[in-house]
């Protein structure tokens, strides 16, 4: 692929805000708020450190590999086949699921402001028609996407940096009372801290399609440290203005930011986080489309599932991936079961998190391959990491755990079957 058509360092980082910043960041902050009170900063700013360790985990990883994948490659080179095709067919199933649940969160934001978007059949088709269409933009080719990806981006920034920047001088200090509330516990933590982490996931997908951008090695690294430190500041922010400005309000609201800006914008705020809102869906829709199928393919080009998965068009484009990533998400949407969604997305990402953070400790063992950039402290921060993951899964349910990583169990058998096609094929090959 001609690099002027591939992504480059700020085409990137804007690919990786896009992929984090989705709903959760107009939807949390109220949530937060009644799990923790105003010391739900202190719980954003505990999965900041936590998630910035993992972001450093992955830069470091990320500096050794040019190929599709991002952590099915790290846990694949580091822990064998098997180890890497159960993150990986994690990854895409996950994958396809969150996009056709993204794709059903745009009709449903739409309804604020068109009613009729709530009709089941208008909602189905308008998220058939996100699913179709991204998938369309994508077949075209990756400069279509990235363009469109980096208006988007800059689009969904803007209102929130206009919220911050505003509400931060309507804050109110008694506000933050009491800043260490008494009555919290380990699990009420736990829980917060479960909840809030599902705003900051998406940042391992930078580096799933690393064959589409520029240089990787270098630009991968620098981007997944440049999106992780800015979403973190904007999400720390954000939370901190709608505690300030809403107070105990914000505890019993479900549209949070929307509502912190009417107090110091009045109905324009309400409109323009209602249209940030929006906007940030359909961003993540494209984010998500543009990921997703670079998760099969990668799987199909180490013959882990069917070779014509990886298959490109005359744009260099996966279309095949993209296809049945597509067809795959239409009937999810369409199901309306998405209760145990979020549960899905939070636990089943430390499926990718653990085993990318302990791969640092492996590749530094090895000689033979070398990253463009290395985490400070030595095996300090990514201990760290696993420690704290393995803690956090400790706070969930029972049915969050078997919901979110079910997937491993269903992949066993997939592995196998793969594996018994690939040999077969070899031995007539030989003959």
């Amino acid at each position: 692929m001609d690099n002027k058509k591939k992504l480059g360092l700020w085409s990137i980082v804007l690919l990786g805000i896009n992929g984090v910043i989705g709903s959760g960041i107009f939807l949390l902050p109220g949530k937060a708020m009644k799990l923790m009170g105003p010391g739900s900063i202190w719980v954003y700013l505990f999965d900041m450190i936590l998630v910035l360790s993992m972001a450093l985990c992955f830069a470091e990883v990320a500096g050794m590999f040019n190929k599709n994948g991002g952590p099915y490659v790290y846990a694949k080179e580091a822990f064998g086949e098997f180890i890497g095709f159960e993150v990986g067919i994690m990854k895409w199933a996950v994958g396809i699921i969150a996009w056709a649940t993204m794709a059903v969160g745009f009709p449903t934001a739409l309804a604020k402001i068109w009613p009729a978007a709530a009709d089941t059949y208008t909602k189905n088709m308008i998220a058939v028609l996100i699913l179709v269409g991204l998938g369309c933009v994508n077949i075209l080719g990756v400069s279509a996407t990235k363009y469109l990806n980096n208006i988007i981006t800059i689009g969904k920034l803007v209102p929130l940096i206009f919220f911050v920047a505003i509400g931060i001088f309507c804050i109110k200090g008694s506000n933050f009372t009491p800043m260490f509330p008494s009555n919290v516990t380990s699990a009420t933590f736990g829980s917060a801290a479960i909840l809030i982490f599902y705003a900051f996931t998406g940042f391992e997908s930078i580096a799933v399609a690393a064959e589409d951008m520029d240089n990787p090695e270098k630009n991968i690294p620098i981007a997944i440290i440049i999106t992780m430190v800015l979403v973190s500041i904007i999400y720390i922010l954000t939370q901190t203005v709608s505690v300030g400005t809403l107070g105990s309000k914000l505890a019993s609201s479900t549209t949070p930011v929307a509502d912190s800006a009417n107090t110091f914008f009045g109905g324009f705020g309400g409109m323009l986080v209602t249209a940030g809102t929006l906007v940030s869906i359909g961003g993540i829709n494209i984010a998500a489309s543009f990921i997703t199928p670079r998760s099969g393919v990668a799987l199909a080009d180490d013959g882990l599932l069917p070779k014509v998965i990886a298959k490109k068009s005359k744009f260099d484009t996966p279309y095949i991936a993209i296809i049945v990533t597509v067809i795959l998400a239409i009937p999810i949407a369409i199901s309306g079961s998405f209760t145990q969604l979020a549960a899905i997305s939070v636990i089943s990402r430390f499926a990718q998190y653990i085993p990318t953070c302990l791969s640092v400790i492996i590749f530094r063992k090895r000689n033979d391959l070398k990253s463009t950039f290395r985490i400070p402290f030595g095996p300090v921060l990514p201990i760290l990491s696993v420690v704290v993951s393995l803690w956090l899964l400790t706070q969930a349910t029972k049915q969050q755990i078997i919901w979110g990583l079910g997937a491993l169990v269903i992949g066993i058998p997939l592995y196998f079957i793969m594996r018994k096609g690939n040999n077969s094929t070899e031995n007539k090959e030989v003959y």
